[in-house]
């Protein structure tokens, strides 16, 4: 596994997103730790921040079907690695007090399908290697999937926000309940599950929700010109489905690059 890496460059201090930093900018020698994304400066999402090990692609990806559709479980000790050095530097930024983990759950037919959720045994395998283990308690039973949403890919944000809506519980919130929550995935890709898990969260009783992914897909942003904004009568109605649709404006449609990243559940 020499050939996967950590992330490297200018990344969304919010949404993790690349960013393409002009050079008269970067030259200023100040640091882009806090540079947000076009996206993120004009809506806050749901969550705290979002962080992931490397990107979704080579023998990382490789690396992650192999777990995923192949039920080689010797995989998830490398991911859990990866994943407790993510956890590890998003902990750094994190209020003080025990974290709630909540690996994203299954639906319960893939998952008997599958014989495990790869988010949970994932989480389980960093657990194990992560440096502070008393900061971090395993809260696998908060989330609940209550249905299958089938395959994402080849599907816009907007789409993939409708097929999610109301896919996920909060199963028992007792928890989570005024506590920091950090949310665990194998893959983020357009964010949309993130996004929704961290919703039903807060709802929940949550304080804040973080999220930590072994991998992300990758799409550069610039960090000047903000979108224009959509028209009035273009936005959902409520303050929520004014912002979702106006992130699903300004990223566009993402179906070419989602059909290339086959296999993503």
């Amino acid at each position: 596994m020499t050939a996967v890496r950590p992330l490297q460059g200018a990344y969304c201090a919010v949404c993790g997103e690349g960013l393409h930093i002009p050079m008269r900018l970067d030259a200023g020698g100040g640091s882009n730790d806090d540079v947000r994304c076009l996206l993120c400066q004009r809506i806050d999402p749901p969550f705290e921040r979002a962080v992931a090990y490397g990107s979704y692609e080579g023998e990382l990806r490789d690396l992650i079907h192999l777990l995923k559709f192949q039920q080689v479980r010797p995989a998830a000790k490398i991911l859990g690695r990866m994943l407790a050095e993510t956890m590890a530097r998003l902990e750094q930024v994190m209020p003080v007090g025990k974290i709630a983990v909540v690996p994203v759950p299954l639906y319960a037919g893939k998952r008997a399908q599958r014989g495990f959720n790869q988010a949970e045994m994932i989480t389980r395998a960093a657990l194990k290697r992560i440096s502070r283990p008393e900061r971090f308690a395993l809260c696998a039973g908060v989330l609940l999937r209550r249905r299958e949403t089938g395959s994402q890919i080849g599907l816009t944000r907007h789409q993939r926000r409708q097929n999610l809506r109301g896919a996920f519980a909060a199963k028992d919130g007792t928890q989570i309940q005024k506590r920091d929550v950090l949310l665990i995935d194998d893959v983020l890709t357009t964010g949309t599950t993130a996004s929704e898990c961290a919703r039903v969260l807060l709802r929940a009783g949550a304080a804040r929700v973080w999220v930590a992914t072994v991998a992300r897909t990758l799409k550069i942003f610039d960090v000047i010109a903000l979108p224009e904004i959509p028209a009035e009568e273009d936005w959902d109605e409520g303050p929520e489905g004014t912002d979702q649709r106006l992130r699903d404006q300004c990223l566009g449609d993402q179906c070419l690059r989602d059909q290339r990243l086959a296999g993503h559940g």
